[in-house]
């Protein structure tokens, strides 16, 4: 009896200490992306503003592009030296990188220094999360008892719901407090400042904590790996492994998460104009939720099986993109939808005009009239098609009987250019607003019982997918390489496929000119690991560890 309760106080500590300090680390990373729109107009205040946007949404992205090689040396470190000073290393470089940003000179201050900066430590944020998560979800899956390791691990899964919820909860007080115009201009800075105490408790629990039961006994029979790497990647029966599990759950996993917790923001914010605090409150709402099914989906997959509860959460977010994301906008901006059906705009224009409004760096003007007009339409978030012009004609959108031609800017002064821009814009909103088309979305007519409802479906696809993955993961590779084989798959697949989703949506959108155009992108990774989980992942509930 005492033993048991022994076992079960220290198992409780195991996953305590490792999903708190998992979950700070994600709120580190997370307050980045939910102030995409903040950190746009501080950081590329010298860009437009649809330009500036998909800069921001792309920096969130580099921070995730770093992570495979955080998995590579960290992943190194874990097999070698164990699985302990591996991910509190990684804590305490994340949570000083976020620290930094708190401090950063804004664009108006240092100009391109500030960018570069921010880049800077968002590498060195995705470079320490890359060697977080394996080490974390295989330290919990190796103190578990088989026929729990579902539900044990599944408390990792839920650090994230618990760092997306927390990111959101300090930005709304904050927010609350200092007022919308303060924190816009120096309040954002607060949530990352505030990670230096969530960094304090976060050290302090793992230094508590001993080395896995697994490794200690594998080095202590000298079977420790040492060519991690070689193992890993350069043994087929390994390499084989890396690849499936990308293919068949990782591509889901960086679609079905990113899309459900963050594009989703993205398009309420910037196409559907819902108002930043009601997506917060929203999303934190949604979020609390999810923290349950994580839990809840990785005990069924203890039950029934891995393979089954995945693939039923991916399918389930393969045949939602679409309706839900239509739903969204029928429930949060009827007006919109309304005025979409009755009065399509049209942008007649020379496809040789217009160009994908990108640059981080601030190099390109977008002054054509093709740019200048998809920029103002973009940031009224309004879909449009696209019909082809003759060679050198002045582009021109059409909606309700109502034609805007749009004006070059090639060739004017800084000045200039933006009369122009502003001359063009200022006609587009005239025409919009004749139209039918709101500015921004009416609290009094938005059905937040629907959204909510949306939100819930894919927070259960997202959840039956992510609560049993570190469990099946865990389970996929072998002790003597399974931090390194583990985490580079789990990185590429939330960093570069994830990470990446809110900046290519969002990017799309504006070269197609469709709101909905941007979820092709999630949908085609789903599809991949639907039907790569369907054939080819064996099942590993109950697999031996050792």
């Amino acid at each position: 009896m005492a033993g048991g309760s022994q076992q079960g106080a220290s198992m409780r500590t195991v996953v305590a200490a490792s999903s708190a300090g998992t979950a700070f680390e994600w709120y580190d990373f997370f307050i980045f992306g939910s102030l995409a729109q903040v950190i746009s107009k501080t950081f590329f205040t010298g860009l437009p503003d649809a330009a500036g946007y998909i800069a921001a949404l792309a920096l969130f992205g580099v921070g995730f592009a770093f992570r495979p090689l955080g998995a590579l040396v960290f992943g190194k470190i874990g097999d070698q030296a164990g699985r302990k000073g591996a991910f509190l290393a990684t804590v305490l470089l994340m949570g000083g990188a976020t620290f930094a940003i708190a401090f950063l000179p804004t664009y108006q201050q240092a100009g391109i220094i500030s960018p570069i900066l921010l880049i800077v430590l968002r590498c060195v944020q995705g470079f320490a999360l890359g060697g977080e998560y394996g080490g974390a979800a295989i330290y919990v899956a190796e103190h578990s008892p088989p026929d729990q390791r579902g539900r044990s691990t599944s408390w990792v899964q839920t650090s994230a719901a618990f760092g997306l919820f927390g990111a959101l909860m300090v930005i709304l007080i904050t927010r609350a407090a200092v007022g919308i115009e303060a924190f816009d201009a120096w309040g954002w800075r607060i949530p990352f400042a505030v990670s230096i105490g969530l960094l304090g408790v976060s050290v302090w629990m793992r230094m508590k904590l001993t080395e896995s039961p697994a490794f200690a006994a594998m080095k202590e029979e000298g079977n420790a790996s040492k060519a991690p790497y070689a193992e890993a990647f350069g043994q087929w029966k390994n390499l084989k492994l890396v690849i499936l599990a990308f293919l068949s759950m990782m591509c889901a996993q960086g679609a079905v998460w990113y899309t459900s917790f963050f594009y989703v923001q993205t398009f309420m914010e910037k196409f559907l104009k819902v108002d930043p605090v009601t997506i917060n409150e929203l999303m934190m709402t949604a979020t609390a939720v999810s923290a349950v099914f994580y839990v809840v989906f990785g005990w069924l997959s203890d039950k029934v099986g891995r393979k089954p509860v995945m693939l039923g959460g991916m399918t389930l977010a393969l045949l939602f993109y679409f309706p839900g994301f239509h739903l969204l906008e029928k429930a949060a901006n009827p007006a919109l939808a309304e005025a979409s059906a009755k009065a399509p705009v049209v942008v007649v224009a020379d496809p040789a005009d217009c160009s994908l409004q990108f640059d981080p760096v601030g190099k390109a003007a977008f002054v054509t009239s093709c740019d200048i007009v998809k920029g103002a339409l973009a940031n009224a978030g309004v879909s449009y098609t696209n019909e082809k012009a003759q060679a050198g004609t002045t582009a021109v959108m059409k909606v309700g009987g109502v034609e805007v031609v749009s004006q070059s800017a090639k060739g004017l002064a800084k000045a200039e250019t933006k009369a122009v821009k502003t001359g063009v814009e200022k006609q587009i909103k005239a025409a919009l607003a004749k139209a039918g088309y709101p500015a921004k979305a009416d609290p009094a007519r938005m059905n937040k019982p629907l959204i909510l409802g949306v939100l819930f479906v894919f927070v259960i696809a997202a959840t039956a997918l992510f609560g049993p993955l570190a469990a099946c993961l865990v389970e996929l590779f072998p002790t003597r390489v399974r931090y390194t084989a583990l985490s580079l798959p789990y990185h590429i697949g939330t960093g570069w496929v994830g990470g990446f989703v809110p900046f290519f949506a969002f990017a799309i959108v504006t070269a197609v000119g469709d709101i909905y155009a941007g979820l092709w992108y999630p949908v085609v990774f789903t599809l991949i690991s639907v039907l790569v989980t369907a054939f080819l992942l064996p099942e590993t509930k109950g697999r031996p560890l050792n």
